[in-house]
């Protein structure tokens, strides 16, 4: 087996059921990582080094009794600071969230536990989860592991930067508009973006609920589709605490399914135009897929430009509304980052307008769903380019890097409530990761991460990055 720090989940998993390796071994192997590269990547936020090594000593006992094992038996995980965790600080990147201590698991860390998994710590985000680069008041930005100069991405940037660099072996971050897809993509790794409901987001925040429910996701991050796969089969299932969840069972994929299955190349002018290094892996992964026997043709998909229009009143002017409450007269205490969204997102909500735009919604999303009908896959790229510097994202209209443009590939999924992973194909001339995106009809996961697994084995193996 390779160093233990970069070890697939299945790979630790068999070696500690095996006894090759005891988990107190493979919890040593990461807190020793953390301690190295934690000074040059700044991902982690909170690190429970104590009760990782008493999880992981329990574990062993798990082992000596024969005790029925847990599919994640051993194996250290991370979750985003959003994310309730009982006796963790999860401040949600906010000085205005710096003293809030969860009192019990979210649901799916409760099941993460449930399944074996050891909770090392949870990492890094901007201020409540509102950008595309990780930075705030309290911790400070987190670095990509390819080039410390370059954005790990956010919201979910410290996770992608912590299993990237060996210093978990996977974990859980949230989407809103790209916010695991896009760190994964910047950082090399997969990651998958659920139908909402599909994984529960009880014990998040903010909490995705009433009209919001469709926009915010938990979903899983790891190295290889296959580790994906297997925290997505332990999280998954409905729970009472999120409205949208609903008891769809884990399916089966079998290469029947895949056989000849039709696979739509996204084109719409609404989505912007990717760099050609971006284009070009786009392209490789179409062609692997089409060497499989998948039948890869374009598609042009209408009402786009009309769906990220919905999205950003969702993500923009309606969640900076109900933010107000809270920051108002705090706003010496707010990070550059999130009063920067503050100032480009405030606009006048009304009722009239909120409603409609829920109506319409669904009728975009309907409208889409109907465009899709004879083809359940679409692959796209998740932004238009790498990962960008330190600072260089912004919400500021006409700079460079402005998040609604450069991101717009992500952010459409967030209306409609689609699944969709991003899956690393290739690096550029800078040496930076280049990820592409399988998007899929609602519950329909298992077949989204097939296509990307199919994608991956084209690929050749996982390269992880210089540092």
């Amino acid at each position: 087996m390779k160093a233990l720090h970069y070890a697939s989940i299945a790979e630790i998993r068999e070696s500690v059921g095996t006894k090759k390796v005891s988990p107190v071994e493979v919890v040593e192997a990461h807190l020793q990582r953390i301690e190295t590269l934690q000074p040059k990547l700044n991902a982690f936020v909170h690190l429970d080094a104590e009760a990782a090594l008493e999880q992981a000593q329990r574990a062993e006992e798990t082992l000596r009794r024969g005790r029925a094992l847990g599919p994640l038996l051993g194996v250290p995980i991370t979750l985003k600071s959003c994310i309730d965790v009982a006796g963790w600080r999860c401040p949600a990147g906010s000085l205005l969230r710096k003293d809030y201590l969860a009192e019990t698991d979210a649901t799916l860390a409760a099941r993460l536990r449930a399944a074996g998994a050891i909770l090392l710590g949870n990492t890094n985000t901007p201020e409540f989860l509102m950008a595309y680069e990780t930075d705030n008041l309290i911790s400070g930005k987190t670095s990509n592991p390819w080039d410390l100069s370059r954005s790990a991405g956010g919201s979910s940037g410290g996770e992608a930067a912590a299993i990237a660099s060996g210093c978990s072996a996977g974990g859980v971050g949230s989407d809103g508009g790209g916010s695991i897809r896009v760190p994964a993509h910047f950082c090399g790794i997969c990651a998958l973006k659920p139908t909402p409901g599909r994984i529960p987001a009880t014990g998040h925040f903010p909490a995705g609920v009433g009209a919001f429910s469709w926009v915010g996701v938990v979903g899983p991050m790891a190295r290889t589709i296959a580790d994906v796969r297997a925290l997505f089969e332990v999280m998954a299932g409905a729970d009472p605490g999120d409205a949208l969840s609903a008891p769809v069972p884990v399916a089966a994929v079998d290469d029947a399914q895949l056989k000849g299955l039709r696979v739509g190349l996204l084109e719409s002018n609404a989505l912007g135009k990717a760099d050609s290094e971006t284009a070009a892996g786009l392209q490789r992964a179409a062609n692997d897929l089409a060497a499989q026997g998948f039948m890869v043709e374009p598609l042009q998909l209408q009402g786009l430009e009309r769906a990220i229009e919905l999205w950003w009143f969702f993500f923009g002017p309606a969640i900076a509304h109900l933010f107000q409450p809270a920051v108002a007269g705090h706003e010496d205490k707010l990070s550059r980052i999130f009063r920067e969204y503050l100032q480009f997102a405030e606009a006048p909500v009304t009722l009239d307008a909120l409603l409609s735009a829920c109506a319409e919604r669904d009728l975009q999303r309907a409208n889409i769903l109907w465009q899709m009908r004879d083809v359940p896959i679409l692959l796209s790229p998740v932004s238009t380019t790498t990962a960008f510097r330190h600072g260089e994202g912004t919400w500021r209209p006409g700079a460079k890097q402005f998040y609604r443009d450069t991101m717009r590939f992500s952010q459409w999924l967030n209306l409609t409530g689609f699944p969709g992973a991003s899956v690393p194909v290739s690096v550029s001339a800078e040496g930076l990761p280049i990820g592409v995106q399988v998007i899929g009809r609602p519950h329909e996961e298992e077949l989204v991460l097939a296509v990307a697994e199919r994608i991956e084995s084209g690929r050749g193996a996982w390269q992880a990055p210089p540092i």
